[in-house]
This record gives C-alpha cells, sequence and structure tokens, in this order.
C-alpha cells in the first residue's frame, strides 16, 4: 500500500513508530501494517474509562476488554506495548465537560475534547518521550504533503471519513501525526486484519461515545449532575406555553421527536434552549434558519480568506461560507445549527480548520417566523 512507509522516507530501519491502539480492528491494522515496515513499533493504549466490564458491553474503544484486545495484537505482533491510566485527566476534561455543556442547554462533542486533550496532547508527549518518529493513529483521515507542509484532508471512503472529528488538530501535531488507513474503504481494512492473522478482524465497531452505556447520555450527565433532572416549560416563539418537558438534556437543537404536544396544525422542532428559565422553545422548521454562528477557538490548518464550505455536524453536508473574523456566514440558511458543536472548514477535501459554535444569528426567514 503506498502509505505502508508511513511518510518517513524508504528506509525504516532505525525508525520508532508509536501506535495508539483502542484494541479495534483499525488501530490494530495500523499497529500490524508498522511493524511489517521494519521499524521498531510500540503500541499505546490510555485507560480512559472502564465501564465495559461493568455493563457487560464490548464495542467500547475505552474498556477493559479492548486492553486486553489490543495487548493480544501486540504480543502477536512481538512489539512492546504499554498501557496509561488517564481516567482522571479523561474525566475532567471530557466527561465532566460533557455534562456541563448538557446542563447548559448546548450539544457536545466529547469525541473532539478527547481528541484535543487525552488522544493527541498526551499522547504526544508520550511517544515523544520514547523517542518517536512519529505518531499513527486509526482514525480515517488523510495526511498529505503540500507547498507549505502537511495538510488534513478527508478520507478517500466518504462513509468513514473523520475529518470533522479533528479539526482542532494543531499544525504541529499534523507534522508528527500519520493516518495509514486514510485511503483505504474499511472493508478492505478488515481483509487486512484478518490477511495478518489479527484475532480483531471480526470485531464489531464502536457505536457509541465510549464512556456512555447504550448511548443513554441523559442517564450519565442525571448521574454526574442531578440538577439536570429539572423540568420545565415548552414554549412557542411567542412565549406560550405548550407543555412541560423533563429536563433540557432530552433536546437538542433542530429535534421534533419526543416533544409531546400536540395542537399545532405544522411539525414543531427544538429552535433553542434556555437554561436560564429552563425552557425549551420549538417553532416551525424555517424558525431554525440560521444565516451565521460566533465561533471560539478557531483553529486554522490553512488559508481561510477565501471561498470554503463548512460542516455544522458531523452528519452534515458541506454548505458554502466565508469566514468573517469569528463569524462563520453562510451562503443561504443553515438548518439545525447548535451551541456546542462546531463548524469544520473545508476547501474541497481539505480540511482548513474550524471553531467552536457559541451562538447563532437567525436568518430573516427566521425573524419573519
Amino acid at each position: 500500500m503506498t502509505e505502508a512507509d508511513f511518510q518517513l522516507g524508504p528506509d525504516l530501519s532505525g525508525k520508532r513508530i508509536v501506535v495508539a491502539m483502542s484494541g479495534g480492528v483499525d488501530s490494530s491494522v495500523v499497529a500490524a501494517l508498522a511493524a511489517r515496515t521494519g521499524a521498531e513499533t510500540i503500541g499505546i493504549t490510555l485507560q480512559l474509562y472502564d465501564h465495559g466490564e461493568a455493563v457487560g458491553r464490548a464495542g467500547s474503544c475505552c474498556a477493559g476488554r479492548d486492553i486486553r484486545d489490543a495487548r493480544a495484537v501486540c504480543d502477536r505482533l512481538g512489539i512492546a506495548h504499554y498501557v496509561h491510566d488517564h481516567e482522571s485527566a479523561f474525566r475532567e476534561s471530557v466527561i465532566d465537560q460533557f455534562a456541563d455543556e448538557y446542563v447548559a442547554g448546548r450539544t457536545p462533542i466529547p469525541c473532539v475534547r478527547c481528541n484535543m486533550g487525552p488522544k493527541f496532547t498526551d499522547l504526544f508527549g508520550l511517544a515523544r518521550d520514547l523517542g518517536a518518529d512519529c505518531l499513527a493513529t486509526g482514525h480515517y483521515v488523510r495526511r498529505v504533503e503540500g507547498p507549505a507542509g502537511a495538510e488534513l484532508h478527508r478520507a478517500a471512503d466518504p462513509a468513514r471519513d473523520q475529518s470533522y472529528f479533528l479539526f482542532a488538530t494543531t499544525q504541529d501535531q499534523l507534522d508528527f501525526l500519520r493516518f495509514p488507513l486514510g485511503g483505504l474503504p474499511k472493508p478492505r481494512v478488515r481483509e487486512l486484519a484478518a490477511e495478518l492473522g489479527l484475532g480483531v478482524a471480526a470485531k464489531p465497531d464502536s457505536q457509541d461515545i465510549c464512556f456512555v452505556p447504550d448511548g443513554d447520555y441523559a442517564s450519565l450527565v442525571k448521574k454526574l449532575r442531578p440538577e439536570a433532572e429539572a423540568g420545565g416549560d415548552i414554549v412557542d416563539l411567542a412565549g406560550r406555553k405548550l407543555g412541560e418537558h423533563r429536563g433540557l438534556i432530552h433536546f437538542t437543537i433542530g429535534q421534533r421527536r419526543g416533544l409531546e404536544i400536540g395542537g399545532s396544525p405544522e411539525p414543531l422542532y427544538v429552535v433553542r434552549l434556555d437554561p436560564a428559565q429552563c425552557r425549551v422553545v420549538v417553532g416551525p422548521r424555517h424558525a431554525l434558519a440560521v444565516s451565521s454562528a460566533r465561533l471560539s477557538d478557531i483553529n486554522r490548518l490553512g488559508p481561510t480568506d477565501g471561498p470554503l464550505t463548512a460542516k455544522v455536524r458531523s452528519l452534515a453536508r458541506p454548505v458554502p461560507a466565508r469566514l468573517e473574523g469569528d463569524r462563520i456566514v453562510f451562503e443561504t440558511p443553515e438548518y439545525g445549527v447548535s451551541p456546542g458543536q462546531a463548524a469544520v472548514l473545508y476547501a474541497g477535501d481539505r480540511v482548513l480548520g474550524g471553531g467552536w459554535i457559541e451562538e447563532t444569528e437567525a436568518a430573516e426567514s427566521a425573524l419573519a417566523a
């Protein structure tokens, strides 16, 4: 494969590759490919949040079973494997922040926070302490050498692309990172795992946030922040009460299901969340239209002063936009833009960076609702 040399030159003898290993098929294949190059390969697994044994659930990237799987792969490959306990730091930087965001009426993206903190920042330090020439991961994105240095690009397989979750990667990190799977479809990765004799070849992919059992994030938030159970009113755009809710944590911007209110001649959606008054504000779909959004902590991986596209949710399609200072301005009104999510900027397949959505500005069509 074209990326098997990990972009470290034709001769990898004397090179050292550290691989971030979750115990899943993707990172296991990366470790096998790294070992096959002849470079010294070391696998590192971060012990982040072990709920796997407690709930009997496989497929969680932080569960104890996954650590055992990563170790078994390393044993088969004949490479070193280290486990580092980062549970305390993970709780503070990811889990607590996740709960606080929901209580504040925002919609968090813990996978980005994890990449920004424990996965990249902490792993970087560990890899550099080990004298590594690069840190390789199983993310489905591509690292491309451009005229001005390393660039971050979408994965070749759009169904697996994870570039949205890596927008906060810094240039220094990108220079050190390698993504050997970025040019491959997932079925081929599983084939490679089988060909290489890895026991995780048929292991299911993780489907949920790793620290949220069975996707029930509301129960976790209520456990960490009991005040999140406070109920309140569901009101229309004019403030008229239409019903009651069981807590803001059960709602996100653009949500239609679960409102349990009737009598409206048209479908109603969550337009905004008001934590100060514990209210869920609903309205017709055109009330969701947003013309721009203010961003914070903007990370730039390329020039953002020209035409670009932006994704405001991981599964959203990129839409034409432009960046004006700290505001992303959409060419046409965008829907379902939620504070707490990220606006990720692209030029074609290249990731230019992005920022956190702090507040939105309603489009004229929404103001006329």
